[in-house]
């Protein structure tokens, strides 16, 4: 942990941000009690089911639901034809499409038709009555098919944004992006080292462990309560009603429990169908899908294919830097590359540096974020060269790093000014350990990498009342993905200067607190934070001017401080406690409560450096990983044991995707792998313990100097394993899983 110029770390000059309390929320999830996406039942509900799409490309060309209709317990069928048609230029039109089908499917699983009957068995038997005429038409799997000359065309009306040349033709190309400084070709020109490597990048899912599931409850009134799972009931209520063709107003959106999210639950999938489902048969209505439902018809993290140019001096400064980045989006158009050309060279100082980015669609489920999107494949294309670069040029490979480290002031590719950042604090802090300098045994090989995310804030609200025995509410509209009801509470705990179990942490309903951004971008602790913290303080304020009353002195003679209102002026008057000001305030003014809402700016950039020890086993191509070591800026750790949390859970991740995890596809475009036995996410026994160190660069523009911390540690996995496989092995694998085969005919050159 770095320290202050005073010698202390951050949070030791706190009493409560930086401690461990055990979370708010916990008992009830250790014991079952808290309720999550599927545990809402109401009275006289249904319980619905979907047909899907058995091709990867098809038209359809008739919905016969006749049959299905009268059949015994049901009660409401939904087909595409029910939701209104948006214009092509509408930004929710491709979320509409693929949230049912209607002229045409575009991907194995796409939604045709939903059901609602009075058991889930009866809602199945007349899905499987609907009977659906397909034009099967050629699909096209990833981007070199997408891309290439007579193609399949997916959208008629698709054009390319921003194309490096004018064509009017229909293409799969929905965006290019290009961004550039310098002069590369003079700075490839001066590099005594020169390397280009190509890499490739499976579709990979978030993996989470609670299903997607939704309860509506449409009324007579025209009005609609949808209980669901979400990284932001706000989100899902503008969604629903932009997809319905509703004011906002007439939607209610209560939040569950999320059972695992990564970016995967920031979109929606059952609730507009629900509520029709729900409106069409007067009753409440359940959805709930299936593992195999979640895996081909909800949005995985995009496949990527990946040119990295690198270029260097003798002394290991880089000259030049070039990439080219092209990403599946699947069936829709998505912002994936973009977001990767914004990352890709953000962790280094390069003054000659280019990145030409395409978004493509192909016949896969529409991509969503997973963590950090775009960012760990774009690293693991530059942070494989440049382990290269260090080999050529016999440099140690973090010594190279630090040589050309973003620092405060370098000014990245896409033209913004870097604040002070953490980039080189965790490259030192993982060349300290003991971990970087021990030895190693046959067949074992050690890698290093560094991830950049630049993390967002957004619009966020709070509202912080008093309770009549002095404890605190406050109430947010962040989903608790990680632990940001611990991390509220701990800010209001420092405000207010009381124990930080007096304080009530409550994720509010649409209607119960301001609006609320959806909780990604690791922007929770940091932009909800901020409203939490400005709420406290006016609420703080009010206390003061309370005690005054009740002193009857000026309140400007009065301050806060360890939970208790003191009088500045040399009279002996005892200090009222928290509780003493809320037992009168109904004789002082009434209830105390405030409320502030924010749009945060100023979201400090993460860093995090990985060193990862691997044993690769020569006569299976086995990898084991032996030990794993991350070091992350956190701004300033509100719970330290959350950020370690999110830190090793980006680890996890990691290597999931860097060694087993891959959507794997028939020739008829078909999914052949949804499920946790045939997709292997990484169990306990795939693990290392995964040694954490949290680093301290305070944000200048969060008031507890927060960074987000939940998404930047799954962006060096990948690299970091390829270059540890690569020094176990003296073989370097270019392509995503490394799974046991691809690596052993990567050690023995046979196909």
């Amino acid at each position: 942990m770095t320290l202050l110029d005073d010698g202390a770390s951050p949070a030791a000059t706190h009493k409560h941000v930086g401690t461990r309390p055990i979370r708010h929320d916990g008992m009830d999830k250790v014991i079952g009690k808290a309720r999550y996406g599927a545990d809402e039942v109401l009275p006289e509900m249904l319980e619905g089911a979907f047909l899907r799409s058995p091709h990867a490309h098809a038209r359809i060309l008739s919905i016969d639901t006749a049959r299905a209709a009268e059949m015994p317990g049901v009660k409401a069928i939904v087909t595409g034809s029910d939701f209104p048609r948006l214009p092509l230029d509408h930004p929710e039109e491709t979320l509409s499409q693929n949230l049912m089908a209607r002229d045409k499917v575009f991907y194995d699983g796409h939604p045709i038709a939903a059901v609602a009957a009075t058991s889930s068995k009866l809602a199945r038997k007349a899905v499987d009555a609907i009977v659906v005429e397909y034009e099967v038409l050629p699909h096209v799997l990833t981007v070199d098919e997408a891309m290439a000359e007579g193609a399949p065309i997916l959208h008629e009306h698709l054009r390319t944004k921003n194309p490096a040349i004018q064509d009017d033709a229909p293409t799969n190309v929905h965006n290019r992006t290009f961004f550039e400084k310098g002069n590369i070709d003079a700075g490839f020109a001066n590099a005594q080292v020169d390397i280009e490597r190509t890499f490739t990048t499976k579709v990979v899912h978030q993996g989470y462990i609670e299903p997607h599931a939704a309860v509506a409850d449409t009324g007579q009134d025209g009005r609609s309560t949808i209980w669901c799972s979400s990284q932001g009931h706000f989100k899902v209520r503008a969604m629903t009603a932009s997809l319905l063709g509703w004011e906002p107003s007439r939607i209610k959106v209560i939040p569950a429990e999320i059972g695992g999210g990564f970016g995967g639950k920031t979109n929606i999938y059952l609730e507009p169908i629900a509520v029709l489902l729900s409106q069409k048969s007067g009753r409440p209505v359940r959805l709930v899908m299936s593992r195999d439902e979640v895996f081909r018809s909800t949005g995985p993290t995009p496949g990527a294919k990946v040119v990295i140019r690198i270029g260097a001096s003798s002394d290991g400064k880089i000259t030049a830097a070039k990439a080219d980045l092209v990403f599946e989006s699947g069936a829709f158009p998505g912002p994936w590359a973009m977001i990767a050309c914004l990352t890709c060279w953000s962790a280094y100082d390069i003054d000659n540096a280019q990145v030409e980015g395409f978004d493509v669609v192909v016949n896969k489920p529409r991509a969503i974020p997973y963590r950090a999107p775009g960012s760990p494949q774009a690293a693991f294309g530059v942070e494989s060269v440049m382990d290269e670069i260090a080999r050529e040029l016999a440099i140690d490979p973090l010594e190279l790093r630090l040589r050309n480290a973003a620092t405060k002031g370098t000014r990245t590719l896409h033209g913004v000014e870097l604040p002070i950042v953490g980039a080189v604090d965790t490259l030192e802090a993982v060349r300290s350990t003991e971990h970087y300098s021990l030895p190693l045994g046959p067949n074992q090989g050690r890698g290093v990498a560094i991830g950049y995310w630049g993390n967002m804030g957004a619009a966020s609200s709070a509202t912080v009342n008093l309770n009549e025995d002095g404890t605190v509410i406050v109430i947010t509209g962040s989903p608790d993905i990680g632990g940001s009801r611990a991390s509220m509470a701990l800010m209001a705990a420092e405000e207010f200067g009381i124990d930080v179990y007096q304080i009530q942490p409550i994720v509010g309903d649409t209607e119960s607190v301001g609006f609320t951004d959806v909780t990604e971008g690791s922007r929770a602790t940091f932009a909800t934070g901020m409203a939490v913290v400005e709420a406290s303080r006016k609420v703080v304020a009010v206390l003061c001017q309370r005690a005054a009353q009740m002193w009857n002195v000026d309140a400007a003679t009065v301050s806060w401080l360890d939970g208790k209102a003191h009088h500045l002026s040399s009279d002996d008057r005892t200090p009222l406690s928290l509780q003493e000001i809320t037992r009168q305030a109904h004789s002082t003014g009434g209830p105390i409560g405030e409320t502030a809402s924010v749009n945060a700016a100023g979201a400090g950039p993460a860093y995090a450096t990985h060193v990862c020890d691997v044993e690769v086993d020569p006569e299976t191509g086995q990898i084991a990983i032996l030990r794993y070591t991350t070091a992350q800026d956190a701004g300033t750790a509100i719970h330290p044991s959350y950020v370690e949390g999110q830190m090793q859970g980006g680890v996890v991740q990691g290597i999931g995707w860097a060694l087993n995890e891959e959507y794997i596809h028939n020739g008829q475009g078909i999914l052949e792998n949804p499920s946790f036995l045939d997709y292997r996410i990484p169990v306990a026994s795939d693990l290392p313990m995964i040694e954490t160190i949290i680093i301290e660069v305070p944000n200048p523009n969060h008031p507890y100097g927060v960074r987000g911390v939940g998404e930047v540690g799954i962006v060096p996995p990948l690299a970091a394993i390829a270059n540890a496989v690569r020094d176990a092995t003296g073989k370097r694998l270019y392509d995503l899983p490394m799974s046991p085969p691809r690596v052993l005919e990567a050690i023995t050159g046979s196909e």
